[in-house]
C-alpha cells in the first residue's frame, strides 16, 4: 500500500491550493480517504474525508475549513484531491491523506499516510 500527497506550497492569504494523493497497492474504491493536517507543536487533526457509499461514510468536513474545502476523489484514477480555497495563515500545516474502513475522525483509526505536504499560508 502506497500514498503519496503532493501539491503543497506557499500561497497568500486568500488564496488557493489542490492537492493530491494517489493511492496504490490496494482497492481503492473499497476504503475512505481522509484528509489530516498537523501545524507546527499541535497534534494532527482531521480535515475532510471522501467517503464510499457502501459502508454509508459520506463527504464531511471539519468545522474549520467547512465551505473553503472541498474533497474529491477518482476512483478509476486512484487520487483523492483537497481543493483548498480562501486560504488562511492558520491552514497552514502539514498535510496528510490516509486510508480508513470507516468515517472516523480520530488519526489512530487510519492504517497507511502518505508522507505529507506542506502548506504555508502567508499573511
Amino acid at each position: 500500500v502506497q500514498l503519496q500527497a503532493f501539491r503543497g506550497g506557499l500561497v497568500q492569504a486568500g488564496g488557493y491550493l489542490r492537492l493530491s494523493c494517489a493511492a496504490s497497492g490496494f482497492t481503492f474504491s473499497s476504503y475512505s480517504m481522509a484528509w489530516f493536517r498537523q501545524a507546527p507543536g499541535k497534534k494532527r487533526e482531521f480535515v475532510g474525508i471522501g467517503g464510499i457509499r457502501w459502508n454509508g461514510v459520506r463527504t464531511y468536513y471539519a468545522d474549520s475549513v467547512k465551505g473553503r474545502f472541498t474533497i474529491s476523489r477518482d476512483n478509476a484514477k486512484n487520487t483523492v484531491d483537497l481543493q483548498m480555497n480562501s486560504l488562511k495563515p492558520e491552514d497552514t500545516a502539514v498535510y496528510y491523506c490516509a486510508r480508513g474502513s470507516t468515517g472516523s475522525t480520530r488519526p489512530e483509526d487510519y492504517d497507511y499516510w502518505g508522507q505529507g505536504t506542506l502548506v504555508t499560508v502567508s499573511n
